[in-house]
């Protein structure tokens, strides 16, 4: 019984020295983030999927080719894994799939995977304690970050390069042009309820975790591979990508919510305006930014 009494005693003291751990705790077990987690995984797999076969089907040629390369880039494929993806993306482009898919099919198949922009938007809401927003304010922004996700992807192999300047200027750009989609993701997916400054805590987080974990993909993924597809063939692929992703997924759905209580809570919470808050109070000499009863996000 001592032992737990001394656990208690530093459970009491450190939320009295950190206050923000007790609303940290509190919402990361309401979240449940490793199901969100793994269910923004699934999403992101079943969605990409079929697009990654539309697009094989109607994107240029030359777009298929820095794809490819990006996807090497991000997870260093090479040998049996390779070649699955050459037959992806070249082995399907030819006019029968053009006339079997057709353009209402590309669409039935964007629509289709919205449910993983829908899936990202209930974290972010999650995160920030926020009721869903309607469907006529969010549906427009659900295809506007999966296109521009899909933008993200084709363009990974020049970023990770630095646009031909290496690896020692292409990392720290990783970072940048992560934390700037992950920052962009949330205002969006959020419909600007959310300020900028709010959501920047939650940006660096899931940018630091995209970025280490990007960087170990190329480390991890090539023998796993290897070893997957040697046991159990093509399902091998799946069981690896899908394990990374919900690695991935995962990581974002804690870093955003562990960003919203970091700006919830002092220190940052003098500075921001975050949902149910007033204005930040103004620095000595200078106006108060906001107004009471200005809308939330909304500048």
């Amino acid at each position: 019984m001592r032992w737990k009494s001394r656990l208690e005693g530093l459970r009491s003291g450190a939320e009295l020295r950190f206050p923000f751990l007790s609303e940290l705790t509190s919402r990361l077990l309401s979240a449940n983030l490793l199901d969100s987690g793994t269910r923004l995984a699934a999403q992101a797999f079943l969605g990409s999927v079929p697009l990654l076969f539309a697009f094989a089907a109607f994107a240029p040629t030359g777009v298929r080719d820095q794809l490819r390369d990006s996807l090497r880039a991000m997870f260093g494929l090479s040998g049996a894994s390779d070649q699955e993806l050459q037959q992806v993306l070249y082995g399907t482009a030819d006019d029968g799939l053009r006339e079997t898919t057709g353009i209402v099919g590309v669409l039935v198949t964007l629509v289709s995977a919205t449910s993983l922009s829908r899936a990202m938007a209930r974290v972010c809401e999650r995160a920030w304690l926020l009721p869903k927003a309607g469907t006529r304010i969010a549906a427009w922004r659900w295809v506007v970050w999966l296109l521009v996700m899909v933008l993200v992807l084709v363009l990974q192999g020049p970023i990770r390069d630095g646009f031909g300047a290496g690896p020692l200027v292409g990392t720290p750009l990783f970072f940048l042009v992560s934390t700037g989609v992950w920052l962009w993701t949330q205002h969006l997916l959020l419909a600007n309820r959310v300020t900028w400054s709010a959501l920047l805590p939650g940006a660096l987080l899931a940018g630091a975790a995209t970025s280490v974990l990007g960087l170990t993909a190329r480390v991890y993924i090539p023998p796993a591979l290897d070893r997957a597809m040697g046991e159990y063939g093509s399902l091998g692929l799946v069981l690896v990508v899908l394990s990374w992703l919900i690695a991935v997924c995962a990581s974002v759905a804690f870093a955003v919510t562990i960003g919203a209580v970091l700006a919830e809570e002092p220190p940052l919470n003098r500075y921001v305006r975050t949902p149910g808050s007033g204005p930040p109070p103004a620095s000595p000499g200078r106006p108060n930014p906001g107004r009471p009863g200005d809308p939330v996000g909304r500048g």
